[in-house]
Order: structure tokens, then C-alpha cells, then sequence
């Protein structure tokens, strides 16, 4: 069997050298360390072996009639950018990426979008241009049909789950702290959100009204009972766009049934690797001397 570089194996599938690197790095064969391509482990065993010339040091070899376009179909499917992904939907490239952003799946950074654990969990994979540096991320074929996205674009989900700055559809924390939203049998007729904040809009607990005036108070744009975008149904008590911050009040741990939901909602969070900001009654009494240090921790600075 004869081997051959990578960028001859480029040359014979008829594509540019720098995508087949990329193809390879998203099949997880080699990876990029400083200025220098490495093989991995998965690359071994899909037979690529490293092959030393004394002029020009370490390079990577793979069999001669490797079919690399029938793994990475296999393996991954289509994969799509945002362009693709916003015609599909009827919008530009650069909403389709504040959507994403929003949705917590990617973060800007200075080189570009940055893929994020949720991202990573709905099949995102990072990619970097290799003449630029710049960062990007493509997604599988079978993002379409996921639920967080398609309910942006769906127009009766839409002002039910996008996220709202200062929305206020929250079930009462005195009651269902930790439940996740729920609609059936008059639920949000019978608790109904009675305390009005600052900004006007109103909550369902007194410990919640101080938590989103205090949010007010920093500056700090802020969603309330906001649909969190993963599989499981889950609402978080407030949402900080900035930092991608969420912010739950533990309000009845009295309560052995609360107990048990706050427990699904911390291995929610903690499954996604999520930011989260946990408050209990003690912290609502001295929010302005706790509050500022959670954040901070987040790289949200109040003061």
C-alpha cells in the first residue's frame, strides 16, 4: 500500500489542501497544536501514520486510497454554516448567528464565533480558517428539525419561549419553585404574578421582585423564566445575555419535594456544563454584598 501527504491526498480528491485538513480535524484525525498538524489516535487507526523528511521535520501520511468523503458522510452528515443555515430559514447569515448566540450554542470572541458546551451538545464542531485564523462553527444537517431552534421561527412558540428582557411568566416560588413551566389546568391563571418591579414588569415572589430590581439597579439586561435551550423542559428563574448567566433562587428547601426538584435542575445545569448563579433566602437578605462577587466570578463586573 503506498502512502501519501495530506496535501497530495488533497490534490487528488480535486480540493483545496486547507479543507482537507479541516475535513480531517472535524473527523477528529489530527489536530491543530501551535503552528503544527498532529495525528491522533482515531487518525492511527484509520490508518494515517507520521513519516519524518529531514528538511522539513514531521509530517502526516495516509493510504493512498483512503476515501475520506464517505467517513465524514457516515460520520457526520452535511455539515452547514450559518449562511446555509439562515436561508433555510429566511434570514442573514449575521441574525442567524445572534440567534445561536442567544440560544447559548456559540459565544463571540475576538477571532470570530466560539462553540459553547450546548452548542457542542446539539452536534456544533469549531473550525478555524486556516489563512485567517479566524473562528467558525458548522452544524449537522439535522439542526433543522431541532426544537429550541425551530420554536425561534415558529410564530405561536415565538412570543411564548424567545427570550423576553424582563419577561415575567414565572411559576410562584412560594409554591413550585424548581417546577418547570406548565400550562395545563389554569396553572398561570392560578398563580398569578402579582409583584411589580422596577422596570414594571411584575414577578410572582417577593424574593423575585428584589432579585430582578437589584439586576435593574446594576444595569444588567435580564430574562426572566426563560426557556432554557436543551432537550429537557427546563425554565431558569433569570438569564443575563451578557456572560450567558443563569440565576436560580432556591426559595422553600423546607420542602422535601422542592428538594428533589432542585436537585434535577442542578444536574440539568451542571450536565450542560451551564453558568449558574444559585441564591437562597440568606442571600435575598444581602443580595448587594453577595450578588456582586457571584457575578465577578462570571466576568460581570457591577461595581
Amino acid at each position: 500500500m503506498d502512502y501519501i501527504s495530506t496535501t497530495s491526498l488533497a490534490a487528488g480528491m480535486g480540493i483545496p489542501a486547507n479543507e482537507l485538513f479541516q475535513k480531517l480535524k472535524s473527523l477528529g484525525w489530527i489536530d491543530r497544536q501551535g503552528e503544527k498538524w498532529m495525528l491522533t489516535a482515531s487518525g492511527k487507526q484509520n490508518g494515517g501514520q507520521i513519516r519524518n523528511n529531514p528538511k522539513f521535520g514531521d509530517f502526516i501520511v495516509w493510504p493512498d486510497n483512503i476515501s475520506i468523503d464517505k467517513v465524514q458522510s457516515k460520520e457526520n452528515g452535511k455539515l452547514l454554516n450559518a449562511t446555509s443555515l439562515g436561508k433555510n430559514f429566511g434570514i442573514s447569515s449575521q441574525r442567524l448567528n445572534l440567534i445561536l448566540s442567544e440560544l447559548g450554542w456559540t459565544e463571540k470572541n475576538v477571532s470570530g464565533w466560539a462553540l459553547t458546551n450546548l452548542g457542542k451538545a446539539v452536534g456544533g464542531k469549531q473550525f478555524e480558517h486556516d489563512v485567517s485564523g479566524g473562528s467558525y462553527v458548522l452544524w449537522p444537517e439535522n439542526i433543522l428539525n431541532n426544537k429550541s431552534l425551530k420554536d425561534v421561527f415558529n410564530t405561536t412558540s415565538l412570543e411564548k419561549n424567545t427570550p423576553k428582557l424582563q419577561s415575567s411568566s414565572s411559576p410562584n416560588h412560594n409554591i413550585t419553585a424548581g417546577i418547570t413551566a406548565s400550562n395545563s389546568d389554569g396553572f398561570r391563571e392560578k398563580f398569578e404574578a402579582k409583584h411589580r418591579t422596577k422596570d414594571g414588569h411584575y414577578v410572582r415572589s417577593r424574593a423575585e421582585v428584589i432579585i430582578d430590581d437589584t439586576l435593574y439597579d446594576y444595569g444588567l439586561v435580564h430574562a426572566y423564566e426563560k426557556k432554557v435551550p436543551i432537550e429537557e423542559e427546563l425554565y431558569t428563574d433569570f438569564y443575563l445575555p451578557n456572560g450567558k448567566v443563569y440565576i436560580e433562587f432556591w426559595g422553600l428547601e423546607s420542602d422535601s419535594k422542592y428538594l428533589e426538584r432542585k436537585k434535577k435542575k442542578i444536574e440539568l445545569y451542571q450536565k450542560y456544563e451551564l453558568k449558574l448563579i444559585e441564591l437562597n433566602d440568606s442571600d435575598i437578605l444581602n443580595l448587594d454584598d453577595y450578588l456582586p462577587k457571584k457575578l465577578l466570578k462570571y466576568g460581570i463586573k457591577v461595581y
